[in-house]
């Protein structure tokens, strides 16, 4: 695959460089990754101030209880497995399939799936930002026709490479817009699977402000109107890192809540389903992300005060 030749603003050479090191990191096994992964995740702690404060800020939020020693114990973890999530894909869009589908230890719930289609029903995977989702992805679409929203990378020349990896058993990636959305109902209606990123919140006017860990998150509502046109079957679904040595898929019943045809609970129902799935692991999930930060900017009405950099 060759990368476009018709950048001059200079993001061509770092696309390269970027394209370079995936296809580098595609070729080593999991267990020197995750050994790069573990040196890199207490420099990001110690010399990034961003995702330390914001990882920290997140979980004195979601885990109140913890000491402050046993929170930076997690924080750093945490960030080793985001830096694990971050070399792993080249394996996931770049190595040999026969490759990365050994590194798939296990499968659980494939049945959740499998009886929905059975069923005549679509089923829609919720796929929060935990473990490896390029895995998940990758397994998903190796074994259903499967459909996923997709926004291009700011880094256009990337664009065909980050495309080719995630599509290359046959996903289907459609735009976020309306015309992504008709898409996904019509996988739903051809008794498909497709995938949902729960947890990353919506641009303003696409979501209600739904409990995350008893606090306030900004949360969309797709779910709800694909659920009321399809009655399609939800599940979460997860690629649970085992460190260094593979993965294992899980999907779990998604919280009943969201299949309410009202927006608030349904939303409610899908955080409470994320959090389930975080349950499994809380070091992988990713923490740096500010999930919080519209609550914080509608009560403040600041949008550089401290607390909404740090949320």
């Amino acid at each position: 695959m060759t990368l476009p030749t018709n950048d001059t603003s200079g993001r061509f050479t770092k696309a390269s460089a970027i394209n370079g090191l995936w296809r580098q990191l595609a070729r080593w096994p999991l267990s020197r990754l995750w050994r790069v992964a573990s040196a890199l995740g207490p420099l990001i702690y110690r010399f990034n101030k961003r995702e330390r404060l914001v990882t920290e800020r997140n979980l004195a939020v979601v885990y109140p209880t913890l000491s402050p020693a046993e929170r930076k114990a997690l924080a750093q973890h945490s960030l080793r497995h985001s830096s694990a999530t971050m070399l792993e894909l080249g394996h996931a869009w770049m190595a040999q399939p026969h490759k990365v589908e050994a590194s798939i230890l296990a499968v659980h719930g494939r049945d959740k799936l499998d009886n929905a289609r059975a069923e005549g029903r679509g089923v829609i995977v919720l796929a929060p930002h935990f473990g490896n989702w390029e895995v998940l992805n990758f397994w998903l679409s190796s074994h259903f026709p499967f459909t996923a929203m997709y926004e291009p990378p700011k880094i256009s020349a990337l664009d065909p490479i980050i495309r080719h990896g995630r599509e290359r058993m046959g996903a289907s990636l459609v735009p976020t817009n309306p015309r992504g959305v008709a898409a996904l109902l019509k996988a739903l209606k051809r008794c498909e699977a497709i995938g949902i990123l729960p947890d990353q919140e919506p641009d303003w006017g696409s979501g209600v402000f739904a409990p995350f860990f008893d606090r306030d998150a900004y949360t969309a509502t797709l779910l709800p109107k694909l659920v009321a046109r399809t009655q399609a079957r939800v599940v979460t679904g997860v690629a649970l890192r085992i460190p260094g040595k593979g993965f294992e898929i899980h999907f779990l019943d998604a919280d009943e809540r969201v299949y309410s045809d009202d927006d608030v609970p349904s939303a409610t129902g899908v955080n409470a389903s994320v959090e389930a799935a975080i349950g499994l692991a809380p070091a992988q999930y990713q923490w740096e992300y500010k999930r919080y930060r519209k609550v914080v900017q509608e009560q403040q009405k600041l949008p550089n005060s401290k607390d909404f950099r740090l949320y």
